[in-house]
């Protein structure tokens, strides 16, 4: 994707998929808050989202665990402006990014993780998330979608998961999910 695209709207809608993490106040609710908040955010639709899982931090200081989920929706924002909505979330909900320390506790975080097929490596902005493959707080809720999944530039979810997922403490906290059964997808309908 070309920097003057990151800027323009898409002709059509485009899928993509945000990671939601907190560990601070009441990290369960501040997930299903995000949750709602994204179905409320103007040229976007949430169409699925994941379980809550607990994760411990990776990397950062000493701190507590992270609840964690995905999120897909389809949108007709353009990258940045998605980017710049979530951030603006982020801060409603309390998150201060000029106080925090790197990898550190966060009230909110809101991770634009894939945007269609974009591949996109900016200063304001990089697609698919650089650290994608590595987290299996992110890649265990987007296997739960579809394991076959594909990360743009670097293959199929399955493809990064055993040697992602050994030695990061994760598991399922809830599956209190609101939307229709668990769907069945193949990497042809996607």
């Amino acid at each position: 994707m070309a920097p003057e695209q990151l800027k323009t709207a898409p002709r059509q809608a485009v899928t993509c998929w945000i990671g939601l993490g907190s560990n601070m106040g009441d990290p369960e609710q501040q997930l299903r808050d995000a949750m709602a908040a994204l179905r409320d955010l103007a040229g976007c639709q949430v169409t699925w989202h994941s379980r809550l899982y607990r994760t411990q931090p990776v990397g950062g200081p000493q701190q507590p665990d992270f609840i964690n989920a995905v999120v897909r929706m389809v949108t007709t924002l353009a990258p940045l402006d998605l980017l710049c909505a979530l951030h603006k979330l982020e801060t409603r909900a309390g998150r201060q990014r000029s106080r925090e320390v790197y990898w550190g506790p966060r009230m909110l975080d809101l991770d634009l993780l894939i945007y269609g097929d974009a591949i996109v490596h900016s200063p304001a902005l990089t697609l698919p998330h650089p650290r994608l493959h590595e987290r299996a707080f992110v890649l265990l809720p987007l296997a739960e979608y579809d394991p076959q999944l594909r990360i743009p530039g670097a293959g199929c979810v399955n493809d990064h998961l055993p040697a992602t997922v050994q030695g990061q403490g994760i598991k399922v906290l809830s599956d209190d999910r609101d939307q229709q059964e668990r769907p069945r997808r193949t990497a042809a309908s996607i």
